[in-house]
């Protein structure tokens, strides 16, 4: 009868004391929450410096290729697609199914280089066409290029249909085309603003300038006014993203746009006056 008796009262006290350990856990996630956002990071100033020296170099950078002219700006729009572009393809990349599948991922970047021939290469056709003139060769090459572009884009395009025909194998069907799926979704959606963004470079560079300064002001003030004032998180996915900030950011750059275009259009009107 004892030995019931204390069998029986064992079973609460674990169920009591594991009761006692959940609920102790609750306010040190609370506060391991609340300890991501900057109000409450102790090197919150410290890091502070480190965001504006890095961004002092960025935006000096930046200035910089604005100034070399429509090239060099298109060129850095390229550098930042590539790189978008290779984290987008390796978001649902399964190594094991790659160990199997030996240059399947070269596939990607063949129907990538396709498209930016063929997006870019219509824009720039006629601008190459007319900066080297002097060199026979070249423009003999570029003039070529230009009128069997098309074509060209269109070959490239099924070669690499081909590549995917022939590299399918058993068991890896849905892999392989979801891969291709994915690939041709990634290029329509990236190259489909990108195209839009070059364009409006060679149109005029105010075009390009005007929204890229904005994105830094909405990005400069969105991080003062998280650390200044932030309390409520925004997203769980960025943890340090605050309503705040959101909101704060949001009305200054809403105010910026109309004194930022109305500098440069004061600017760029003196220049054709003057």
């Amino acid at each position: 009868m004892q030995k019931d008796h204390g069998s029986a009262t064992a079973v609460p006290t674990g169920r009591l004391r594991h009761r006692r350990r959940s609920n102790e856990v609750t306010p040190e996630v609370g506060k391991e929450n609340g300890s991501h956002l900057l109000l409450n990071d102790q090197n919150k100033y410290r890091s502070m410096l480190t965001r504006i020296y890095s961004s002092i170099w960025m935006i000096g950078g930046f200035i910089f290729i604005i100034y070399m002219g429509h090239l060099y700006i298109w060129a850095m729009v390229v550098v930042i697609q590539i790189f978008m572009i290779k984290e987008l393809f390796n978001l649902l990349r399964k190594g094991h199914e790659e160990r199997d599948l030996p240059g399947f991922r070269l596939l990607n970047w063949h129907f990538f280089l396709t498209a930016m021939l063929f997006v870019y290469g219509r824009i720039l056709n006629q601008r190459l066409a007319n900066t080297i003139t002097s060199e026979k060769f070249f423009y003999h090459l570029v003039s070529g290029f230009i009128k069997y572009h098309m074509v060209t884009c269109y070959f490239l395009y099924i070669a690499g249909f081909m590549w995917f025909i022939l590299t399918l194998k058993k068991k890896m069907y849905k892999y392989q085309f979801g891969q291709y799926a994915w690939t041709h979704m990634i290029l329509i959606v990236v190259f489909t603003q990108s195209s839009f963004t070059v364009a409006n470079i060679f149109e005029g560079i105010f075009w390009f300038l005007l929204p890229a300064s904005l994105i830094v002001i909405n990005d400069i003030a969105a991080y003062f006014f998280g650390f200044f004032f932030g309390r409520t998180p925004l997203i769980k996915l960025s943890p340090k993203k605050t309503w705040e900030g959101f909101i704060g950011a949001s009305v200054t750059t809403i105010i910026s746009a109309f004194v930022v275009s109305s500098f440069f259009f004061f600017f760029f009107f003196c220049v054709c006056v003057f």
